[in-house]
């Protein structure tokens, strides 16, 4: 019987005194600090990384890149709509809806917009309606597959100038013209390469041979584009008055275009005013609720007290206090 009380004694010491040392050595891990050599070593395993992470993003982009220096880049110009806190010109969007129409439909579609999204920015709501009965929409096919048209209504798409894809490839060499709801989106440059493209057609330099129904535009990929110059001073006349010079029109109706893509974009650039704001005002409660909750924690120093392994001592110190204390 003595010999078992020994036994479960010996094994209940052994047990504490484990549980001890394993203290002592978490607080040592504790007290001291990671080597020096190990905090290097992060540092230019972290400055390695972000370097190749660069020289991939670099690498990466000229190759995707590579063909683009036989063209000019368009250069950037001062869009009005461009600014944090403007929106679209609405009068520019109007008359750049009048040069769509009066010169850009015969060719090409917008069949991304409706005319119910034109109520309030480029027509009122009657206006709007009449505008879109203006139009003549295909709605079904008889029974010799020939369309059965009737007049647009609001909620009706602006018609393409062409009844399908085959008539649309037919009357242009072969090569339907793209629609261009999604134009300024869908193209490297955005604005700048639509304006320098409709404003930049010139005569083809030495030694360039430009095949008969071609036309040389540096802005253009290659440099040869099937589409013609559309654009001349004085080809319409706008209905407020503004003089309508190449370069108006061109930027009207990239204006137009823009608000084509994104016809909700000045209740976009309104919510995001407005999400922007929110976030500056929590940061700042954030940033200022956690010092005054963890304020006084700096101000306390961690002492390990080996003979209760189970607790630890919160003792405050004063700033500037002792000699070796760490500083909050």
């Amino acid at each position: 019987m003595a010999t078992v009380a020994n036994r479960v004694a010996r094994q209940a010491f052994l047990k504490a005194k484990t549980v001890q040392n394993s203290t002592q050595a978490n607080f040592g891990s504790f007290n001291n600090p990671t080597p020096k050599g190990a905090k290097i070593v992060g540092l230019i395993a972290g400055t390695t990384a972000a370097i190749g992470a660069v020289g991939l993003y670099v690498s990466i982009k000229g190759a995707v890149h590579a063909g683009t220096e036989l063209h000019l880049h368009p250069p950037k110009y001062p869009w009005y709509h461009s600014g944090f806190f403007t929106e679209l010109d609405k009068r520019s969007v109007r008359r750049g809806y009048q040069v769509y129409k009066q010169v850009c439909s015969a060719c090409h579609s917008v069949e991304q917009v409706r005319f119910r999204e034109m109520v309030g920015v480029i027509f009122s709501e009657e206006e709007a309606k009449a505008e879109a009965a203006d139009f003549q929409v295909i709605d079904g096919y008889d029974e010799n597959c020939m369309p059965i048209k009737r007049p647009g209504k609001l909620y009706d798409s602006i018609p393409s100038p062409y009844d399908n894809q085959l008539q649309a490839e037919n009357a242009n060499n072969g090569v339907a013209p793209p629609d261009l709801s999604y134009v300024i989106l869908g193209r490297e440059g955005g604005e700048d390469y639509i304006f320098s493209l409709l404003t930049g057609y010139c005569d083809p330099p030495a030694g360039v041979n430009v095949p008969e129904g071609v036309h040389y535009n540096p802005y253009f990929p290659g440099g040869l584009i099937a589409m013609a110059q559309a654009l001349y001073n004085e080809i319409i006349e706008y209905d407020d008055g503004t003089p309508a010079t190449q370069s108006q029109l061109a930027k009207d109706v990239v204006t137009f275009l823009t608000w084509a893509g994104e016809p909700f974009w000045d209740a976009r650039k309104n919510l995001e005013l407005k999400f922007y704001t929110l976030m500056v005002i929590l940061g700042i409660g954030s940033y200022y609720y956690k010092r005054r909750i963890w304020s006084s924690l700096k101000h306390k120093l961690v002492v390990p007290n080996y003979s209760k392994p189970s607790k630890t001592v919160l003792r405050a110190i004063k700033p500037g206090g002792p000699k070796g204390s760490p500083k909050s």
